[in-house]
């Protein structure tokens, strides 16, 4: 249990640092990926003013008010400077005809303005990236300025910053954020699995005083109980004791009511020390190998007497193997490896159960067979089923059964026809057998309908192959 809690305090811690790492990786990122856009938008801006101051506009030889550029003086000192900055150039005429350019082949993309900066994907030669599979586009961040004098439109001047300036630094910087957030991650995994322990170590010390005061006090008060009723038997079996009190009958009732008492108290007890043990760890199972069959056998002949008393008809029925299987195999058919003295307790308080919730002249089965498992096809279980016909469990108390102190209450289950199976244990004995089943890796199920009978499924694996 504790080991549980650690490992989900632990992973709680992890989970929610690597959210909060991953938040504020994303921030980063989408910060400086945001600067890097700016800071190039930023130069290429800059580089169409400078060229823009550069520019020599002349007027035409046939009319004084029109206007042209003259590219080659404007141009002609250009070109090494924007290629050792990978910038590069292009001018357009009014129309849209590249003029000029730094570029070794024209990008083939339609001009329109925008000063704000773009990224476009250039694809050079359709027919040679048919043939080539890791071929990859040219990317690159553009800014294209209209240039114009008064109303008339010189051209237009297109600069262009390639794409992985940002992408080189971007990657760069996943990868970096990558490493840095993973190597976070598994140093909080580890300081949260070291910091779990150590919030859990005074609840598990505090839990384990607590079970430990629980054994035992419930090993001290099995003394006192065993000598009061051990004077009260002795007090029972002394008829002088009795005439010399004067009241021989009414004391005699008095400590008979006593002795019932101390024995009710002590199987309290017994279920108390055994269910703390069993929470604390303090008493391992004995396991060995255990014929399933002679123990019900052993428990269904000792609850014979009861049930005769009830006029109930207990039977056992075991489905054997078929005769095609391996001798050597039948023989162990109904043998698991399980501690025996808990075995008997788990069986004995479910048809101890089941006779006591059963009217007279009533049916109690007891079926044992084997079968294989539903996940597993190789691993062979045995299942133990026990039936009644008594009074029936309510379908609303099914799901808090196993409750350790849970009773059905008795009005629940009393029709004019059926007498009311008073409840005379402590409400630990079906908690004691789900616990028994839990520590042979088993389980219990339950089915019931009201006034007509329930039945009790135990399924417990046997450890070998079929």
């Amino acid at each position: 249990m504790f080991q549980a809690t650690r490992r989900r305090l632990a992973l709680w811690y992890t989970a929610v640092t690597a959210v909060l790492l991953l938040v504020f990786a994303s921030g980063v990122y989408l910060y400086v990926r945001s600067t890097l856009i700016e800071r190039i938008d930023d130069t290429l801006n800059h580089v169409v003013e400078v060229v823009e101051r550069s520019l020599v506009i002349e007027s035409t030889t046939t009319n004084a008010d029109q206007f042209r550029i003259n590219i080659e003086a404007t141009f002609r000192d250009n070109a090494d400077a924007v290629e050792d900055d990978h910038i590069d150039l292009e001018w357009f005429s009014p129309t849209g005809e590249l003029l000029w350019s730094t570029l070794s082949e024209p990008l083939g993309l339609l001009v329109h303005p925008n000063r704000t900066g773009e990224t476009v994907k250039v694809i050079r030669d359709q027919d040679a990236v048919a043939g080539q599979e890791d071929y990859t586009p040219l990317l690159l961040r553009q800014v294209t300025e209209r240039v114009e004098v008064g109303r008339q439109v010189l051209g237009y001047l297109r600069v262009s910053h390639p794409w992985f300036e940002v992408t080189k630094p971007i990657r760069q910087l996943i990868f970096d954020l990558s490493l840095g957030t993973g190597l976070m991650v598994l140093s909080v995994a580890f300081c949260g699995w070291f910091l779990s322990g150590k919030a859990m170590e005074p609840v598990r010390e505090s839990y384990q005083r607590l079970k430990q005061f629980t054994a035992d006090a419930s090993h001290e008060l099995r003394s006192p109980i065993a000598l009061i009723q051990t004077n009260v038997q002795v007090a029972l079996t002394d008829p002088e004791l009795l005439e010399a009190s004067g009241a021989g009958a009414k004391y005699y009732q008095q400590l008979t009511v006593i002795e019932r008492l101390t024995q009710r108290l002590g199987r309290l007890v017994d279920d108390l020390l055994f269910l703390a043990r069993q929470d604390s760890g303090i008493v391992k199972p004995c396991f060995a190998a255990c014929p399933l069959d002679a123990l019900l056998m052993e428990v269904v002949e000792e609850q014979q007497l009861p049930a005769t008393e009830k006029n109930i008809t207990l039977s056992l029925h075991l489905i054997e193997a078929p005769e095609s299987h391996n001798p050597q195999l039948i023989e162990d058919w109904f043998t698991l490896q399980g501690d025996w003295n808990q075995l008997v307790r788990l069986f004995t308080n479910l048809i101890v159960n089941a006779v006591h919730y059963t009217p007279h002249g009533g049916k109690v089965n007891v079926e044992l067979t084997r079968i294989a498992s539903p996940l597993a096809t190789r691993i062979a279980l045995l299942q133990v089923k026990v039936s009644d016909t008594g009074i029936g469990i309510p379908e609303t108390a099914l799901p808090r059964l196993f409750d350790r102190f849970y009773r059905v209450d008795p009005a629940r289950t009393h029709t004019a026809t059926t007498p009311v199976a008073i409840p005379t244990g402590s409400g630990l004995g079906l908690a004691i057998a789900n616990a028994i089943a839990e520590n042979h890796h088993g389980q219990i199920q339950v089915e019931s309908l009201l006034h007509q009978g329930t039945t009790f499924t135990v399924t417990l694996p046997l450890n070998t192959e079929s």
